[in-house]
């Protein structure tokens, strides 16, 4: 069952995955979360279910 890690841009457990697979063994999505968390674009407070 796929589990969804990132509310605000749907990212996903399977998506991980897969980027690790495609980038030798690291995954490059807590980089791009954290490069659109810089840019303002985060809303977590009002995606995630628990608010944060």
């Amino acid at each position: 069952m796929t589990k969804k890690i990132c509310y605000c841009y749907n990212y996903t457990d399977d998506d991980i995955k897969k980027d690790v697979r495609e980038n030798e063994g690291v995954s490059r999505v807590l980089e791009q979360i954290l490069e659109k968390k810089k840019m303002g674009t985060c809303r977590c407070d009002q995606f995630h279910p628990e608010g944060r």
